[in-house]
This record gives structure tokens, C-alpha cells and sequence, in this order.
């Protein structure tokens, strides 16, 4: 496999202040890309671009606001000509607990931001640029929308959703965009925080390769699907979980 050279090209990385967003938008930019990172603070967008340096660009845009994300785009667009790779990574999971338990406005916006924002800007990026010019999608779903977890269900079923409707776009805007996901186990990020940080011992004896992921193991795996190296790539979920789903290797050793 090549090294990746996304040299010329644009992206735009939806929560991408911390994380797997920033990792991502830092591996994508070292593959030669320019990148727009949004966050929900046009402070907290810049200080992550600066963080990343040359090539890196803040833009202040919450995920589920349809003007925010048009104005980013257009932003991205006339900033630098192209838009050639979006990643939809926000995310977020108010709903902790089992599903019974949820209220509609918990709910809502686990699923608003899950699963609405990346059709939204899916859309937006299709209409102004990638439907005529091509470009590769990539969403950042979770091992969680492959399982049942206790507590999580509802975060669950958004990131499940998300699989069905990347194999979806897929079909519908091929041939012209690749769209696909990835899918991460826990991984060392403030969102996870609650399932690894007061027991990352059990957690990594528990996984295969025996550590907790970083968000820079799913990086790569973005970028990957992001370049032309995966250009016969589309419609699919890619794990990148170290063993976890495939359950307790602690028990095979």
C-alpha cells in the first residue's frame, strides 16, 4: 500500500477541535490536504487549526445548523476551489441509559447530530461541489452500532443508522463519490472517556491487540479511505477496534 497524497486536495472535518476530528484533520493535512476544522466555537476551531499549523483552517459551525454548514462550505469553496473529502464526525451522546428511559429531546439530539448533520453536509457538499467534481465521504460511525451495549443504546442505534446510510449514499451518488465509514472501538477521547478511564487496564487485557485505541489508529484509517488508495472502496464500514468486537480476548489467553 502507498502512502497516501491528498496534495491539492480539500477537507472539511466536522468536529474536529479534539479527538479522532483532530487527529484526523492533522493526518489529513500531513497527507498534503487542506483542511477546514469546524467545532461548535469559532475559538475552540482555531485554536485546533493553529495547533495543526500551515494547511489547517478554523471554522466556527455547529454540525445541526443547516446556515452554519452552508456558510462553511462556501467558506471552504472560496477559500480554496475545491472540496474534494469530507469527514462527518461530529458526534455527541446526551442518552445514556436504557432506551425506555429516554426523553424525545435526548433522544432528538443524539440523533440529530449522529445522523442528520452528516446527510446534512453530505447534501451540501454533494450539490456545490462533489457531484460534479467527485470527492470521497467518510463517517465516523462506531463498533457500538454493531452490538447491544448496556447503557448505550440509543447512542447505538444512531451510529447503526449511520452504517445502513453510508451503504445507502453509496448506491445513490455513485459513481461520481465514494462514501463510507469507520467504525471505532474505545479509543483514548473525551467522548469515550466513560468506558476506559477508571478501568483502561481491564479494557486493554480484554482487547486483542491489548491496549485501548488512539485517535491517531483511526486517523490513519480515514485517511486511508479518504485517498485514492481506496478508490475501488465504497459503501463499506471499516472497523478499527484492536479485537474488540470481536469479544474478550483476556479469555483466550
Amino acid at each position: 500500500m502507498s502512502m497516501a497524497d491528498l496534495t491539492g486536495r480539500t477537507a472539511i472535518v466536522t468536529g474536529a477541535s479534539r479527538g479522532i476530528g483532530l487527529a484526523a484533520a492533522r493526518a489529513l493535512v500531513d497527507a498534503g490536504a487542506n483542511v477546514v476544522l469546524t467545532a461548535r466555537k469559532q475559538e475552540n476551531a482555531e485554536a485546533a487549526a493553529a495547533e495543526i499549523g500551515d494547511g489547517a483552517v478554523g471554522f466556527g459551525a455547529h454540525v445541526v445548523d443547516e446556515d452554519a454548514a452552508k456558510a462553511c462550505i462556501d467558506f471552504t469553496l472560496e477559500r480554496f476551489g475545491s472540496l474534494d473529502v469530507l469527514v462527518n464526525n461530529a458526534g455527541t451522546n446526551p442518552a445514556y441509559g436504557p432506551v425506555i428511559d429516554q426523553d424525545h429531546a435526548r433522544f432528538a439530539k443524539t440523533f440529530d447530530v449522529n445522523l442528520w448533520a452528516p446527510v446534512l453536509w453530505t447534501s451540501l457538499a454533494v450539490k456545490s461541489w462533489m457531484g460534479e467534481n467527485g470527492g470521497s465521504i467518510v463517517n465516523t460511525a462506531s463498533i457500538g452500532g454493531m452490538s447491544a451495549e448496556r447503557g448505550l443504546g440509543t447512542y447505538n442505534a444512531s451510529k447503526a443508522a449511520l452504517v445502513h446510510v453510508t451503504r445507502q449514499l453509496a448506491m445513490e451518488l455513485s459513481p461520481k463519490v465514494r462514501v463510507n465509514a469507520i467504525a471505532p472501538g474505545v479509543v483514548r477521547t473525551r467522548l469515550a472517556e466513560a468506558l476506559w478511564k477508571e478501568h483502561e487496564g481491564f479494557v486493554a487485557a480484554a482487547t486483542a491487540l491489548g491496549r485501548i485505541g488512539e485517535p491517531e489508529d483511526v486517523a490513519k484509517a480515514i485517511v486511508f479511505l479518504a485517498s485514492d488508495d481506496a478508490s475501488w472502496v465504497t459503501g463499506e464500514t471499516m472497523v478499527v477496534d484492536g479485537g474488540q468486537l470481536r469479544g474478550n480476548a483476556a479469555m483466550f489467553r
